[in-house]
């Protein structure tokens, strides 16, 4: 295309800049920065715990009073009932009404799987995403729930602190080392603006941020919603608290350093704060609780704040696929929403577990235990089920990925190393606790065995920058576990070479590094391999089986494949393609797949992993509703682009008052002497040099140029392929349009509609009039008059902003493009408007995707700044 090489000079030039660079490799910039967090974090743990040792964090777990479990239970409940309550809170905000039972598994669900990931692949956003659309909600509803949610936690966990903070400054700064004074005025100061931002929204004021217009919450929402995130941020740290040893510090006290400890956990970006948070907590409560105490109860907090919530989703997910033979109506829908969470849920059950495997690798095995399998087992089997449970731990994080995409692929490897791995935890240390973990896992797995119907490879599957990441620092944390265990072992050659039952320290060494280089041959392989699917032009054999299908279905705009300027990417059986072209780093797909909707889910996420395995980016460009669900299933998020305007032809007839206006432009383009025929496709040849010299006029006339890809361009054997509708004035063609159908005679479309400038006025107008009477005559059900771009984007004050700045651009861009025009000249035959959408994979920005199709559409960037 002759603009493509423009772009790529102006991606490059960006590339020198900082901004650039950043904004191209952002993603691995951000994941590579948590990383060096972790590690920095790492260390300081090692210096915190210096006089620490492993056996006296063992010893303070197993002085935990059951009393002191039983309330951390109670206090977790408490903690996940009001964090449902964000989700229901959002859902009134946006005005929607969702049964309360959907709600509570999803955000249940949701929060199970963030707090336990805390990484985007994993994100509680996804699960939303999933089970929302199930329930009906559009994009622009979800966006807008989880944007609240978020928000809301972290103006509510500032406030929370910031309250916390005034109170009892003068006890928490010698904690910190900071004065009493510093601490009230920076709290004061977030207090200040949290007021300020209350007191503005208060009646739910708009807030105009150039052209963005955002509602803000009114008081009683304001109110409401702090009060949730208060009380849950009380009673997730009252889980903490009540597992800590008796200690001078007060509750008051231990929340600060908690919302503050939670806060830099969140903003470190490391998977669930893992590390930040112990090292806050570790720093601050030292020097006035011993450091092996702190150690325990933070190990169970992370079960029983973590793990316990995350294996009760499973399980109730898993009771309702266990009845989905029951007939009830309840019953089904829970069901069909269960089946949308539970590849997450075992996605990030698989994860957990695998980190626990790998941690258990460089941890001590106890004396009993030990001693018990050196009467009955010979120390090989003891060393390779020690060695070999830590690579299968690996592989179950690898799989974890591949679950959370249905992978059949990925549940067969996710099975058999669970159940290896339950076999060698019993031979490597007899590990009851471990072996019931997974043995969950694997029944997790059995009962939605039919979720997992991709039939993909999971070794194409490339981690993606955030995976890496998250696997770089489990090695990390291994070592430094490994580091605090055996820190009084003096580091030599020979530990490497040493085969004991009790030599536990080399045992550990050797996991590390097992794990350590499987897991960098993964990023390598990752990282370095080239692309399993590079985009190729249309051979003719391919469009030939591209014209069969569309053929056979119902979408007439699917005909613009005829152009051939589009790749395709056919199903494994031949009988649904995804035609899309590249712009950038962005891989466009053409509206929704054409064919077999069985083939649907398929192709979506083939054309999702093509493009990430290309290095680029996934888009589909002008889908469906339809769509939206297989879209959020891949991780692509929606963005409304306008509306298609569709006229139901059984019910069109030019009578009554609201057709006069057409009746009127019919009547004088007849009295004109226009006249209209459709030509046959066998017959197109003996008009097209007369077609040409129209579509030349018009060209010139209109000072443009032809585009592409969402628009045919003028092409004698693309024209010729289908029925043309034709005007003429004294035995001249004056304008013409080519009329897109299939054998469905479902629905009928129109793509180019070129005049001479000579044509009358309201020749475009007629020419619709009768192509549409033309095919009402010839069965055809509905006529497609196309889209109209930002047409229907929310206006409402709590609209997203995207939507707001779509609404704006379609008030007020009239000189640049003519939306309102447009949108007029559809409204005349009053057409159904059925919304489309851009959906970007990533959490790529829609902005730079829209461009990509922009340019792409025009034919570069001098296609676009033409008119």
């Amino acid at each position: 295309m002759s603009g493509h090489g423009n772009l790529e000079e102006i991606e490059e030039t960006d590339g020198f800049s900082f901004g650039g660079l950043f904004r191209r490799y952002r993603t691995p910039l951000l994941a590579a920065a948590s990383l060096v967090v972790f590690c920095l974090v790492g260390y300081a743990i090692m210096q915190l715990t210096n006089e620490v040792r492993y056996d006296d964090v063992v010893g303070a777990l197993a002085a935990t009073r059951p009393s002191a479990i039983l309330l951390a239970l109670f206090f977790t409940a408490l903690s996940f009932l009001a964090l449902i309550f964000y989700d229901l809170n959002a859902i009134e905000y946006i005005g929607k009404k969702l049964p309360f039972p959907h709600v509570a598994l999803t955000a249940f669900s949701a929060y199970a799987v963030g707090n336990t990931a805390g990484f985007g692949a994993l994100s509680g956003g996804a699960i939303r995403y999933r089970a929302y659309t199930r329930l009906g909600l559009s994009p622009e509803d979800i966006g807008r729930i989880i944007a609240f949610v978020t928000l809301s936690f972290g103006l509510g966990l500032a406030g929370v602190a910031a309250i916390a903070l005034i109170v009892i400054a003068d006890e928490i700064g010698p904690l910190i080392g900071v004065s009493a004074f510093l601490l009230r005025l920076i709290a004061g100061s977030i207090v200040a603006i949290l007021g300020a931002v209350m007191i503005i929204g208060r009646d739910g004021r708009v807030l105009d941020i150039g052209p963005v217009a955002i509602r803000l919450p009114d008081s009683r929402t304001w109110s409401r919603q702090f009060l949730v995130t208060a009380f849950d941020i009380a009673a997730s740290a009252s889980v903490l608290y009540v597992l800590l040893p008796q200690t001078a510090i007060g509750w008051p006290v231990f929340l600060a350093v908690y919302a503050i400890a939670v806060g830099l956990g969140v903003l470190s970006h490391v998977p669930a704060g893992l590390g930040v948070f112990e090292t806050v907590i570790i720093a601050s409560l030292g020097s006035a609780v011993n450091i092996d105490a702190v150690l325990g109860s933070l190990v169970l907090y992370r079960l029983v704040y973590h793990v316990l919530p995350l294996l009760i989703a499973v399980l109730a997910v898993s009771a309702a696929e266990l009845r989905r033979f029951v007939d009830h109506p309840a019953a089904s829908s829970m069901r069909r929403i269960g089946g949308r969470l539970m590849p997450q849920l075992l996605s990030a059950l698989a994860l957990l577990l695998g980190v626990m495997l790998v941690f258990s690798s460089v941890t001590p095995t106890p004396d009993q235990n030990l001693e018990f399998l050196s009467n009955y087992l010979p120390l090989p089997m003891v060393e390779g089920a020690h060695f070999l449970s830590s690579l299968l731990g690996l592989a179950l994080v690898v799989a974890a990925r591949g679950l959370g995409q249905r992978l059949d692929g990925a549940w067969w490897v996710a099975v058999f190393s669970a159940l290896a791995a339950l076999t060698l935890s019993l031979l490597k240390a007899i590990a009851l606790v471990e072996a019931a973990f997974l043995a969950f896992l694997i029944f997790g797995l059995f009962v939605s065995r039919r979720l997992f119907n991709r039939q993909a490879s999971l070794l194409n599957q490339a981690l993606t920058a955030s995976w890496l990441m998250a696997i770089a620092v489990i090695v990390v944390g291994a070592v430094v576990i490994l580091l605090f265990v055996y820190r009084d072992v003096e580091y030599s050659n020979q530990l490497w070479w040493q085969f004991e039952f009790t030599a536990e320290a080399p045992r550990g060494l050797r996991a590390v590094l097992g794990i350590t280089i499987i897991s960098s041959a993964i990023a390598v392989f990752s990282l370095l391999r080239p692309a399993s699917f590079r985009p190729e032009p249309a051979t003719d054999e391919g469009l030939v089986r591209a014209v069969e299908i569309v053929m056979k279905q119902d979408t007439a705009d699917a005909n613009l494949v005829r152009m051939g300027d589009k790749s395709i990417m056919f199903s494994e059986n031949g009988d649904a393609f995804i035609m899309y072209g590249r712009q950038g780093r962005s891989w466009i797909a053409l509206f929704d797949p054409v064919g077999d909707h069985r083939a649907v889910q398929e192709l979506v996420w083939r054309f999702v992993e093509a493009a990430r395995a290309a290095g680029c980016r996934a888009v589909f460009y002008q889908i469906s509703p339809a769509l939206l669900s297989h879209c959020a299933d891949a991780g692509l998020r929606a963005f409304k682009l306008g509306e298609l305007a569709v006229a139901d032809l059984r019910t069109f007839e030019m009578k009554g008052g609201k057709w006069a206006n057409l009746r009127q432009t019919a009547s004088r383009a007849q009295r004109d002497g226009l006249e209209f025929a459709v030509v046959e496709p066998q017959d197109v040849s003996s008009v097209i040099d007369d077609l040409a010299a129209v579509s030349t006029a018009w060209l010139e006339h209109h000072n443009a140029k032809e585009k592409g890809f969402s628009l045919g361009a003028f092409d004698s054997d693309y024209v010729s392929s289908q029925p043309v509708g034709i005007l003429k004035k004294d035995g001249r063609i004056v304008a013409f349009a080519n009329i897109l159908v299939t054998e469905s005679r479902q629905e009928g479309t129109i793509d180019l509609m070129r005049f001479s400038p000579d044509a009358p006025k309201g020749s475009m107008d007629f020419l619709f009039v009768q192509i549409m009477e033309y095919l009402r005559g010839q069965g055809f059900t509905h006529f497609n008059l196309g889209m109209a771009p930002l047409s229907g984007m929310s206006k409402r004050e709590a609209a997203p902003v995207w939507d707001r700045i779509g609404s704006t651009v379609f008030e007020h861009g009239e000189r640049f493009y003519n939306f309102k025009g447009l949108r007029a000249f559809k409204s005349k035959f009053h057409p159904h408007w059925q919304p489309r959408y851009l959906a970007v994979s990533g959490g790529g920005n829609p902005m730079i995707a829209l461009m990509d199709a922009t340019f792409l559409i025009g034919g570069g960037l001098k296609g676009v700044v033409r008119k």
